[in-house]
């Protein structure tokens, strides 16, 4: 890692609510984030904290927990947590507008929703050859 590099790899905690039908929403968030690009490491801590570092001129902080949010996933809404949030959302918009990162740059979101409809239980994928499906 060269020494410019320190300033756009971001290290941050992503902390859930316990009132949520899944129990170890950050261990299901890690498996839903793992291989996106610009997100470079995913450890669920606990089951209600997951901690990511990721490239900010790639992912920010507020493109993943947006797509979490719209996965499902409950962020906790304690006070300190939404001031933190705000403000890393603030600096990173501010550091990827330095770098000329533009808003629409953000296709790993789409990745994450992809990610999510392949690991989800529906019928919408037949297993069997093609040649087999007109016969049932």
């Amino acid at each position: 890692m060269e020494s410019g590099d320190s300033d756009v790899i971001k290290f941050r905690e992503i902390v859930f609510t316990e009132l949520h039908p899944d129990p170890g929403q950050a261990h299901s968030a890690a498996r839903l984030l793992d291989g996106i690009d610009g997100v470079i490491e995913v450890h669920p801590e606990t089951r209600l904290l997951l901690k990511v570092r990721y490239h900010v001129l790639k992912i920010s902080l507020e493109h993943i927990e947006t797509a979490l949010i719209d996965c499902g996933f409950h962020l906790s809404s304690k006070l300190i947590y939404k001031i933190s949030r705000a403000l890393y959302y603030y600096t990173e918009e501010i550091q990827r507008a330095n770098n000329g990162c533009s808003d629409e740059d953000h296709n790993s979101t789409r990745k994450i929703f992809i990610n999510r409809y392949e690991h989800r239980n529906h019928g919408c994928s037949d297993h069997r050859p093609e040649h087999w499906r007109k016969y049932l």
